[in-house]
Order: structure tokens, then sequence, then C-alpha cells
């Protein structure tokens, strides 16, 4: 099977596979799934944990959700779209290992994204994914 995936980092853009993810994905033809935002939302119902790697830890559990339910995994992940709440350094720095293991070895295109706030109160973190289906 040939890749469906191109990852590059070209010498003309800074580096971003040192830190985890890539400049620029290329999809070879085929289906893609483009999946809502994840947040720390529980099936049950029960409020979000008030910490942001908490939080974390249910929007990575419930974006793998999403990739399982489409028989989909992170290598097959094009582009991911992280919205943080008062997105500062320290706090990507609490978030990191949590994209990581997202990510499981695979760097996406990625793009971080400061917000005021998301869907409801205490939310803090929202990813949502580009994903190019597998054959």
């Amino acid at each position: 099977m040939a890749q469906s995936l191109t990852r590059m980092n070209p010498a003309s853009l800074p580096d971003a596979g040192a830190i985890g993810y890539s400049q620029i994905t290329i999809a070879e033809p085929g289906r893609l799934a483009f999946i809502s935002g994840q947040v720390a939302w529980r099936p049950n119902g029960e409020p979000a944990p008030e910490s942001l790697a908490e939080q974390a830890v249910l929007v990575v559990k419930n974006a793998r959700a999403a990739l399982d339910a489409i028989g989909a995994s992170a290598q097959d992940l094009v582009m991911v779209r992280a919205y943080m709440v008062d997105m500062t350094p320290e706090r990507l720095d609490v978030l990191w290992p949590h994209i990581h293991a997202l990510f499981d070895g695979a760097k996406p295109s990625l793009t971080g994204i400061g917000v005021a706030a998301l869907a409801a109160p205490g939310l803090q973190l929202e990813i949502e994914m580009i994903v190019r289906l597998p054959s």
C-alpha cells in the first residue's frame, strides 16, 4: 500500500518535528473525516474536571474514541487544532505530554489557538481533527 500521508519540515521553516508535529502534511487522494472539537465532557454528563491536565486526559480519551469509531489511528491524522483558554507557555507545557500521547509518535500538522472561552463554562481545551481514513 502506498503511503497516504507525507510529513514535511522544510529547512526554510522552523523544525516543528523536533517538538512533535509537522509544518506540512500532504494527504494522498482518499476519504477524509472531519472530527468536531472534543472537550472534557463524559458520556454520562459528569462535569469536566477543574484542572487543565485532567481535562487534557479526557479530551485525548474522547479524541481517541472518535478515531476508533472511524477505524483510524494517530497515524492517519492530517491536521489537528487545539483551542486553549488562556494559552500561555506554562499552560502549553502542561498540554504537550497529552498532545504527544494522542499523536502516539505521529507528527501531524498542528495549530494551537488561544481563545477567551469554549462551548461551556469551565472548559479549557478543545481538539478538532482532520483524518485521512485508512484504505
